[in-house]
């Protein structure tokens, strides 16, 4: 096993183990997940959602894949949108949240494949996809890059990918965003999921992330043979 370290929140730990300690959170969160996503942004989650799926320009038959995708809120939408000749599946690494995105599914009517899956190891074919997103979901993972490239090989050429996830806010708001981040947060994970220490961590993750710039030079450095890219 390598002994290479990476980030869990601000916590140095061993890259075999950070994806055992990411599932920890999440298996921990799952009930409350869709809860506390509307108390934290007040609601805006499902703004940003809409904005990618518009961004996504999916049509009527296509192929979409919704890597890291949890409680389907992008799956669902996507579903609603390529209708009965097109397909979009599921897949998370973690067994807790592709449960309860699989049966939000079924409860609309959808009855879309899944995969509990690692996106570092994604099991679809080349060039199967029109539309491959990630929502929340890249900061988690221990090898961004190795990631994104499962990504784009499973897009078809011309594909598109669709990053969205938090990252560096704007300087002046910087003080109250730690407040909210490293005050906030933790105590409304203690009182609604009766887990602090998973929103700390879920807090310190966004500092770990790449920021923006950051972020479109790893996707650039894919060689995303033609495909589109957002973030």
């Amino acid at each position: 096993m390598s002994n290479s370290q990476t980030d869990f929140g601000f916590e140095q730990v061993a890259e075999g183990d950070k994806a055992k300690r990411v599932a920890g959170v999440f298996s921990s969160v799952a009930d409350s997940y869709d809860v506390m996503n509307d108390l934290m942004s007040l609601g805006l989650h499902r703004l940003w959602k809409g904005f990618a799926v518009q961004l996504a320009g999916v049509r009527e038959g296509d192929r979409v894949l919704d890597v890291a995708g949890g409680t389907a809120d992008l799956s669902l939408a996507f579903a609603r949108r390529v209708g009965p000749t097109g397909q979009v599946w599921l897949t998370d690494i973690n067994h807790a949240m592709l449960a309860r995105g699989r049966d939000r599914l079924v409860d609309h009517g959808h009855l879309c494949p899944t995969a509990r899956c690692d996106a570092e190891k994604l099991p679809f074919a080349d060039d199967y996809f029109d539309c491959c997103t990630v929502a929340f979901g890249l900061r988690n993972m221990t090898h961004k890059d190795v990631a994104l490239g499962e990504m784009q090989r499973v897009l078809k050429p011309g594909g598109r990918l669709l990053v969205l996830e938090f990252s560096k806010v704007w300087q002046p708001l910087a003080p109250v965003y730690d407040l909210y981040s490293f005050k906030i947060l933790p105590w409304l994970g203690e009182k609604v999921a009766r887990d602090a220490d998973s929103y700390r961590y879920l807090a310190e993750s966004i500092r770990m992330h790449p920021d923006q710039e950051t972020l479109k030079s790893m996707m650039e450095r894919r060689a995303w043979r033609g495909s589109n890219t957002s973030t």
